[in-house]
């Protein structure tokens, strides 16, 4: 077995964010939301970012592109180009080394134009020229341009957002649930052009619950739960049960329509009450009290798993 061999774009390392908050009257706690998360994108490679609501997955966009309130504390390591970053690079990179594809509609300026938005109001004929040779790509007419944000449907602000993420020729997208809104062949046109983007050597997160749409088109899915990774996979590792690594990757897999649309009992734990040790422990069927120490990631077969138990063998 082959594993990936390429440069990194983006290694994520034992990312850890909290927000202090007032509990009551003047009384602050800090809340953990995510805790300890590992992922990385290599050059060419598209990384699907799933996992249950709750699990951290827009939180980790934010903290890449440093776009957290003030009130948010963060660790760990955050690597572009096998650079560490300081918050000043992460500046300088937004919207430019990195870009975002946001979950809501509502990032577009209500105050100008698409079209200008989308330029970053650039005059030059090149800029125009590449504004719109996207929008015909996404088919988005000509008067489009011209529309505020509260003119355009839902489907189309999202295609607007896509165009904006491709002008200023980036090294990684994070598309964060990017195809709401989009009929099924718009969508799979978007992905196409993810596919594209990461062929030419750079990188693309995606960010989805649209497991069929994930494995469609990425090269490694990373699974979240309760604010952490529990495992990295290759796309093929998902064609059986058996090559997975995980109990929540496993149920995941066995929550699909065609594997039999089992649900699992129990519900991913609030941060505020989150079980020692594993945070899976709860809903596993193989916990016992080795499961409630510290749980490292190891690497089993080209990928990463946060279980004690997980072994070449496959115990679990």
């Amino acid at each position: 077995m082959t594993c990936l061999t390429k440069k990194h774009i983006l290694e994520i390392e034992n990312l850890s964010v909290s927000f202090l908050q007032y509990d009551k009257g003047m009384r602050q706690r800090s809340l953990p939301v995510i805790t300890n998360l590992s992922v990385s994108v290599h050059e060419g490679e598209i990384v699907a970012v799933v996992g249950a609501s709750g699990s951290g997955k827009s939180l980790l966009a934010h903290a890449v592109l440093g776009l957290l309130p003030a009130n948010a504390d963060v660790s760990g390591s955050i690597r572009f180009e096998e650079k560490l970053l300081t918050a000043a690079d992460i500046a300088a990179l937004r919207g430019k080394g990195i870009t975002l594809v946001p979950q809501s509609t509502t990032y577009l300026d209500p105050l100008l134009k698409v079209g200008k938005a989308v330029r970053k109001n650039k005059k030059d004929a090149a800029t125009l020229k590449k504004q719109r040779d996207l929008f015909r790509h996404f088919q988005l007419g000509s008067a489009t341009e011209n529309l505020y944000p509260f003119e355009l449907s839902g489907g189309m602000a999202r295609r607007v957002l896509l165009t904006a993420a491709l002008m200023d020729d980036p090294r990684l997208i994070i598309a964060d649930e990017p195809t709401p809104g989009l009929d099924l062949e718009l969508a799979k046109k978007a992905m196409a052009d993810f596919r594209a983007f990461a062929d030419q050597g750079n990188g693309v997160l995606l960010i989805t619950h649209d497991m069929e749409l994930a494995f469609s088109v990425a090269d490694r899915i990373a699974v979240f739960y309760a604010g952490t990774t529990v495992e990295e996979a290759l796309v093929a590792d998902f064609e059986e049960e058996a090559t997975l690594r995980h109990p929540y990757t496993k149920a995941l897999w066995r929550a699909l329509p065609e594997n039999g649309f089992t649900a699992l009992p129990g519900n991913q734990p609030y941060v505020t009450a989150m079980p020692q040790g594993c945070p899976f422990g709860p809903r596993c069927p193989h916990f016992d009290s080795v499961c409630e120490g510290e749980i490292p990631l190891k690497t089993i077969r080209c990928g990463t798993v946060r279980c004690i138990k997980a072994a070449d063998s496959g115990v679990v």
